[in-house]
């Protein structure tokens, strides 16, 4: 096939259409269209939950949406936001905040013993302990640990799923 030697601008104005349609046009005569062809719910199913899985379940539908895209599988957005409404497929929520630290009571507080001296002279003379949280995908992990301030060297620690006192018989 020989190829005009005008430009197109000029070819789309004498013929009175738009050169955007135009290359429309072409586009799609190259590959034309096939009925029949369309993926079915079952298999774009499978790569929603595909999707949804890889990005553990962090993924609402218009992230899923374009992963899919970007995956190659054409799909319209209603289309793939119906499916996982239908099939019960959604973002994990966000964790709420959760409260640790409670200033106002009625407990008796400990003395500062250490008035800010962070450097002992001798180990095991002072020790400091502090409580971190550690968010996993099934929930807190609460570690305690406690240091020597001579050397920063940990003395003790322990990981529970709860923050709870272990009860001593």
């Amino acid at each position: 096939m020989r190829r005009n030697t005008q430009p197109v601008s000029l070819s789309c104005e004498v013929l009175g259409v738009s050169t955007s349609g135009c290359h429309e046009y072409r586009r799609r005569s190259g590959t034309p269209a096939q009925p029949g062809k369309r993926i079915g719910n079952d298999t774009l199913l499978v790569h929603i939950r595909a999707v949804h899985t890889e990005s553990r379940g962090e993924y609402g539908w218009p992230r899923v949406w374009k992963q899919l895209l970007i995956n190659g599988i054409r799909v319209g957005k209603e289309r793939e936001r119906r499916l996982m409404h239908d099939h019960g497929i959604k973002a994990r929520g966000k964790r709420k905040f959760k409260a640790t630290t409670d200033s106002n009571h009625s407990m008796p507080v400990a003395p500062n013993r250490l008035a800010r001296g962070f450097a002992p002279a001798a180990p095991n003379t002072a020790w400091t302990s502090d409580v971190t949280y550690i968010a996993t995908d099934e929930g807190w992990l609460y570690l305690a640990v406690i240091l020597d301030l001579f050397n920063r060297e940990v003395v003790g620690w322990s990981m529970k799923r709860h923050m709870r006192q272990d009860q001593q018989p």
